[in-house]
């Protein structure tokens, strides 16, 4: 198959059109090749500056397979049922923690979407109610919590249920805001209410995100629970 052959004239209409393209490198362009440049530089000044070495790493492998020999084959001896129970307790809390924040921070999701709630002072004070939850370290809500609950596993689910409450207000309400807003426009075209557009129009389309977002952060909760668990 031949290849078409552009005359001088469409070549010069190209370059007229599309100057941006045809153009020398401009001053954009170099501004983030030198951008990415210095974040090359930066990065590589703290990897020296914190003693990060390739060397240093292939001589610790063979540290790393003698410490690997101690987990297998897994002997738990006479604490297996120990394990078994705290291995139950880490993943209970993992998902009452999850569960919890997940029921809480649906309705301020939408609360804090600029397409349900457009007072701007209320969604400011909401997001920045949950900008200060899940700007809070997990280990200091459970600190916090020890001291009000005392010590044991509610203070962990009271923990994970703060922090992420804050966490999916905010993913909910983004999800909300970039859902596609044509079935409320239909809803509200044929009489229907406000919520209505929410219950019909906004929810199928941003449920399964949110699902998504729940079943993911409990799975990485159950990492934080191990963690909150030994505090």
């Amino acid at each position: 198959m031949k290849r078409p052959v552009f005359a001088a004239a469409d070549a010069a209409a190209l370059k007229a059109r599309y100057a941006g393209h045809f153009a020398p490198w401009p001053a954009g362009r170099t501004a983030n090749a030198l951008l990415v440049l210095a974040l090359g530089g930066i990065a590589l000044y703290g990897l020296d500056r914190l003693g990060f070495t390739f060397e240093r790493i292939f001589l610790g492998l063979d540290k790393l397979g003698w410490l690997f020999t101690f987990m297998l084959p897994p002997d738990p001896g006479t604490h297996a049922f120990t394990f078994v129970h705290a291995l139950g307790e880490t993943l209970a809390i993992s998902f009452l923690g999850t569960f919890l924040a997940a029921l809480v921070g649906f309705p301020l999701g939408f609360m804090a979407a600029r397409n349900i709630l457009p007072n701007w002072i209320a969604h400011f004070v909401i997001r920045r109610s949950l900008d200060t939850l899940r700007g809070i370290d997990i280990l200091v809500w459970a600190l916090i919590f020890i001291n009000v609950v005392g010590l044991g596993p509610f203070a962990g689910i009271l923990a994970l249920a703060v922090n992420d409450t804050g966490t999916f207000g905010k993913l909910f309400s983004e999800a909300i805001e970039a859902s596609d807003r044509k079935p409320a426009e239909g809803i509200r075209s044929t009489g229907g209410r406000r919520l209505h557009e929410i219950r019909f129009g906004f929810l199928p389309t941003v449920f399964p995100v949110m699902l998504s977002q729940v079943l993911y952060y409990f799975e990485s909760n159950t990492r934080s629970a191990t963690i909150i668990g030994i505090v």
